[in-house]
C-alpha cells in the first residue's frame, strides 16, 4: 500500500511541476466533491462500526463452520452481504475461520460478499448511484459471490 502513496505523492509532484495552477485546481474540486461525501461516509462508518460489533467473531465461528456445507455457504452469503469490514479485518478472520475448519466455498462465499455486496451501505449508494443502479450491483454481487463459492467448492472438492 505505501508504493500506491509514493507513487501517487510523485505523480501530484510532477503535476504540481507540469501545471501548478490547473494542479491546485483539481486539488479544490477534490477535496470540495470529498466534503459533500463527508456526512454520509461518516453515518457509513458508524453502521460498520455496528455491524461490527453485532457480528463477533465467535459468532462467525458458529455460524460458518458447521457440518452441513450449504448451511455453511448460505449463513456466509447472508453475513457476508449485511456486515461491512475492510479487507484488512475480513481476510486474517477467514484465516482464522479456516483454521477452525470452515470450508474454502465458505470463505469465498463470506469475503466475495463482504467486498462486493453491500446492504448496511446501501443507502449511501442509493444516494449516489441511483436505487436500481444499486440493487443491480447489489444483487450482481450476490450472483458471482456465489458463482465463485460454487467454483471454489468445485476446485477444492469441497462439492463433490
Amino acid at each position: 500500500m505505501y508504493a500506491v502513496y509514493i507513487l501517487t505523492a510523485i505523480l501530484l509532484v510532477l503535476s504540481l511541476l507540469a501545471n501548478r495552477e490547473k494542479t491546485v485546481r483539481a486539488l479544490r474540486i477534490a477535496l470540495g466533491r470529498f466534503m459533500k461525501i463527508a456526512p454520509a461516509f461518516i453515518v457509513m462508518l458508524v453502521l460498520v462500526a455496528v455491524a461490527l460489533y453485532l457480528l463477533p467473531e465467535q459468532v462467525l465461528l458458529r455460524t460458518l463452520a458447521p457440518e452441513n456445507r450449504w448451511v455453511a455457504m448460505g449463513a456466509a452469503l447472508g453475513i457476508g452481504s449485511i456486515s461491512v469490514m475492510p479487507g484488512f479485518i475480513a481476510f486474517p478472520l477467514c484465516g482464522v475461520l479456516l483454521e477452525r475448519g470452515a470450508l474454502y466455498m465458505v470463505l469465498s462465499a463470506f469475503s466475495m460478499t463482504l467486498m462486493m455486496v453491500g446492504v448496511v451501505t446501501f443507502p449511501v449508494e442509493k444516494k449516489y448511484l441511483g436505487g436500481r443502479l444499486s440493487l443491480v450491483r447489489n444483487v450482481a454481487g450476490l450472483l458471482v459471490a456465489l458463482a465463485v463459492a460454487l467454483v471454489t467448492g468445485l476446485v477444492f472438492g469441497e462439492l463433490l
